[in-house]
């Protein structure tokens, strides 16, 4: 298989860029998200894939609830936030306005296009990424935007390396 073609068409693509927060009751935690796609129509169900490597990963895995904060293009501070910075070193909602959604799932002021979500499966293949399945159980769309773009984020020094 041709990695660089791959890489090539893929990247093309363009995806939107989230920020994924989640919080087991105890701890929470945050990270940008390029991989992610609504996967079901009925019921409503949206994937989301965590790196193995981050801390978000750790708390997510343990968390029923999940939010998924759609980044505008001028979000690209907080892109540089959550996907520069790593959980592991600091507390990524310390100088965040945020507000607790359920189970004190941090719920970013700044991002108002967003869906809480319920976990209802997860799948690891293996991979370096673990598939989330959750079901929409609240949905925000206040504002029209124009969303962050990978193309806009590609170059950015990653909180942890994706190996």
């Amino acid at each position: 298989m041709d990695r660089e073609a791959f890489d090539s068409l893929v990247t093309h693509m363009d995806t939107a860029m989230i920020v994924l927060t989640a919080s087991d009751g105890r701890e929470r935690a945050g990270c940008m998200v390029g991989f992610h796609t609504q996967c079901s129509i009925e019921p409503r169900q949206y994937a989301i894939w965590v790196s193995k490597t981050n801390h978000t990963y750790d708390v997510a895995i343990r968390s029923r609830h999940l939010a998924v904060h759609l980044l505008a293009e001028q979000d690209r501070d907080l892109a540089e936030h959550f996907g520069g910075l790593t959980g592991d070193e600091v507390d990524k909602f310390a100088d965040i306005e945020w507000h607790p959604g359920p189970d004190g799932l941090p719920l970013l002021a700044r991002c108002p296009n967003r869906v809480v979500l319920r976990v209802v499966a997860q799948h690891d293949d293996g991979g370096d990424h673990v598939c989330v399945i959750a079901e929409p159980i609240d949905v925000s769309t206040t504002v029209e935007l124009t969303p962050l773009r990978f193309h806009s984020v590609e170059r950015m020094e990653p909180g942890h390396e994706p190996d």
